[in-house]
Formats: structure tokens, C-alpha cells, sequence
């Protein structure tokens, strides 16, 4: 059980860097995107550069239109910083002193829920206006079994958690 607990707790770290990363290049890209802070025009303003904060090299290079902004840009940043925050709590469930409580389900609860039901309806939406890449459907589906997954995981967490507490009562 050592050998999970170092491991959860690495990939814990791991994972809150990256949300942490995802999260503040969203909010940074927003807040350049919407005062035009940062932000630089080229090639006859169909791309825009995002520069590194209070410089003129660029950081990030996306297309100069709303709905490629919105749905390929910023919802993706922001899906993803909330997916590795989410990992970031499954993680922590692994080297808690105790495995089976409520909190640990809940937290299983959200990562599942997330997965199964925030990833299609976004793609769908967004197909509505940008071109989705075959990839992208692979990362739905890849999405949606990890959600299942840890579904399983949440039941037995739940179970266990019954059991430990009839247990207790018994004892």
C-alpha cells in the first residue's frame, strides 16, 4: 500500500500543476482576449498572439474568430484545468489514512460525473460551430470509459464504505 500512496501522492502534485497551468493561461487568455492587453494581430488579422505577460513574444497563437476562441480555445483550457483538478482530488483519495469515506466517494462522484457528462454534449455543441477533428471524438470516448471506470470505483468505495460502518457497529 506504500507503493500507492507514493504514487497517488506524485501524481496528485502532478495533476494540481497542471490544472493550476490550464486554469491560469484561461483566465490570462481572457482577460488579454477580452481589454486586447497583450493580445497582437498578424497576418491581416486572422490570427492573434497572446503574449507572455508585459512582453511582446508570444505565448499563444489562435485564430482570430469568436466561435474558435470559445469552443476550441477557451473551453478547451478550461475543460481540461477542471479535468486534472478533479484527477488532482481522485489522487488524493489514495493516500488518506482512511480509503472508504463519504468525502473520497463524493470526490470519485464528481471526476465520474464530469467525464461521463461534460465532454460529449461540449463537443456536440461545439460541432455546431467549428469543425471538430476525428481525434477529438477519441478523446470523448476515451473520457467516457475513464468516467465509467471510475464509476466502479465509486460503487465499490460506496460499498466499502457500508461495510466498514456495519462493521463498526458490530465491533
Amino acid at each position: 500500500m506504500d507503493q500507492t500512496k507514493i504514487i497517488s501522492r506524485i501524481l496528485y502534485y502532478i495533476c494540481l500543476i497542471l490544472s493550476v497551468g490550464y486554469l491560469m493561461t484561461a483566465l490570462y487568455a481572457t482577460i488579454c482576449l477580452i481589454t486586447g492587453f497583450g493580445v497582437t494581430p498578424y497576418n491581416q488579422n486572422k490570427y492573434l498572439h497572446i503574449n507572455y505577460p508585459l512582453t511582446e513574444k508570444p505565448f499563444l497563437n489562435i485564430d482570430n474568430n469568436y466561435p474558435y476562441i470559445i469552443f476550441s480555445f477557451l473551453l478547451v483550457l478550461t475543460g481540461y484545468g477542471i479535468f486534472f483538478w478533479l484527477s488532482a482530488k481522485v489522487f488524493k483519495v489514495f493516500f488518506q489514512p482512511k480509503l472508504f469515506t463519504k468525502e473520497n466517494t463524493v470526490q470519485l462522484k464528481r471526476f465520474y460525473i464530469y467525464n461521463i457528462f461534460f465532454p460529449l454534449p461540449m463537443v456536440i455543441i461545439a460541432s455546431f460551430f467549428v469543425e471538430v477533428e476525428s481525434i477529438i471524438w477519441g478523446l470523448v470516448f476515451i473520457h467516457f470509459m475513464l468516467g465509467i471506470f471510475c464509476l466502479f470505483l465509486a460503487n465499490i468505495f460506496t460499498q466499502g464504505l457500508h461495510l466498514q460502518n456495519e462493521q463498526d457497529l458490530f465491533i
